[in-house]
C-alpha cells in the first residue's frame, strides 16, 4: 500500500523496501540527495532518472523538513 508522506514523496513496502521514493517512480529520495550532494547538476539527475524539476524540489523540501524536525541532544 502506497502512502504519500510529503508532496510527491511516497513509501510502499513493495518498492525499495519501503524507503521514500518519488511518486510514480522507483527513484529513492536518498539517491537524488546523494547525487546533488556529489555536485551533479539537477538537470543531469532529471535526465538520467526521468524525473522533473518539481520532483527534485520535492526531494529537497522533504529533506529540509526532516532536518528541521531533527532534535539533537548533547551532554553538557
Amino acid at each position: 500500500m502506497q502512502v504519500e508522506i510529503a508532496p510527491r514523496i511516497v513509501v510502499d513496502p513493495e518498492i525499495r523496501f519501503g524507503k521514500p521514493v518519488i511518486k510514480g517512480t522507483r527513484v529513492p529520495v536518498a539517491l537524488v540527495l546523494a547525487e546533488l550532494a556529489g555536485g551533479h547538476p539537477s538537470s543531469e539527475i532529471m535526465e538520467e532518472y526521468s524525473i522533473s524539476e518539481e520532483d527534485v524540489q520535492a526531494v529537497l523540501s522533504y529533506a529540509a523538513n526532516l532536518v528541521a524536525e531533527e532534535e539533537i541532544r548533547t551532554r553538557a
